[in-house]
């Protein structure tokens, strides 16, 4: 299994002292937050795309780079970077070819209940209000989701009206940036 892999590894690198060369403070040296998908492709590439280094900015990771709730975890996580350890910006970035635009929430509850889950279980929390099928929707358009996010973001009660709250689009094959919402030029109009 990965985990015994892992762990020996981690042995060798806590030994050898590896980890000096991340060593950095808490608060992020850029004052950014980054909210990005969980896509493989973009572990590495997002940061050097970016142009950040450990320790510049706040990186948090979902399916899709989608802030779905306004009170759920991401949102609270961009809430304590911003108030807690001095973020002053907020970049959503989504990319291309994301596995969101392909989510089919049918065919995942099918996957869920091959893999154990039951129809019951499916049942009670539809019927409790949670639609498995509205939860596990994904998108359309990687841009309009992108928006919907900093939308969710920018209007939040709790976010400061000076802090500039930007979406952008990531190609996962070379890493270039679209610029999809500039905070900035928001946060100017009146």
């Amino acid at each position: 299994m990965f985990l015994d892999e892992m762990i020996d590894y981690n042995k060798r690198f806590v030994k050898n002292k590896e980890y000096v060369q991340y060593q950095t403070s808490k608060l992020p040296d850029k004052k950014l937050v980054v909210v990005s998908c969980m896509d493989t492709r973009l572990t590495e590439l997002l940061p050097k795309a970016m142009n950040l280094r450990n320790g510049d900015a706040k990186i948090l990771k979902t399916a899709g780079a989608v802030v779905s709730h306004p009170f759920g975890s991401i949102m609270r996580s961009i809430i304590v970077a911003i108030y807690d350890l001095n973020a002053h910006e907020v970049c959503v970035v989504g990319h291309h070819d994301c596995g969101m635009t392909h989510v089919n929430a049918s065919e995942t509850t099918r996957k869920m209940i091959e893999r154990g889950i039951s129809e019951q279980t499916i049942s009670t929390l539809n019927y409790s209000g949670i639609k498995i099928k509205d939860w596990l929707r994904g998108f359309d358009s990687v841009s309009e989701s992108v928006r919907q996010s900093v939308e969710v973001i920018r209007n939040h009660p709790l976010i400061p009206k000076d802090i500039p709250v930007h979406g952008l689009v990531i190609n996962p094959e070379t890493g270039a940036l679209d610029i999809i919402e500039n905070g900035n030029s928001y946060k100017s109009q009146p």
